[in-house]
């Protein structure tokens, strides 16, 4: 098996407490943003996808916090 896919297809714990800080302000500054545009965004499909794209950045930005 290739060493990229095992690295990507497993859980990867949180190594330190810096490490859950790390995964804990990504997630903080998502939903700031989160929260911001769905104050100022009309309610629309291109919300939507706004909304979606941002659970999108949250979730690579935290595997990059976890698998490297």
């Amino acid at each position: 098996m290739k060493p990229s896919i095992e690295n990507n297809f497993k859980y990867h714990a949180p190594k330190d407490q810096e490490t859950v800080s790390k995964h804990e302000g990504v997630r903080n500054e998502c939903r700031h943003l989160a929260n911001t545009l769905d104050t100022l965004l009309p309610d629309s499909r291109e919300k939507s996808l706004a909304m979606t794209k941002l659970e999108e950045v949250m979730m690579w930005a935290n595997a990059s916090i976890a698998r490297n």
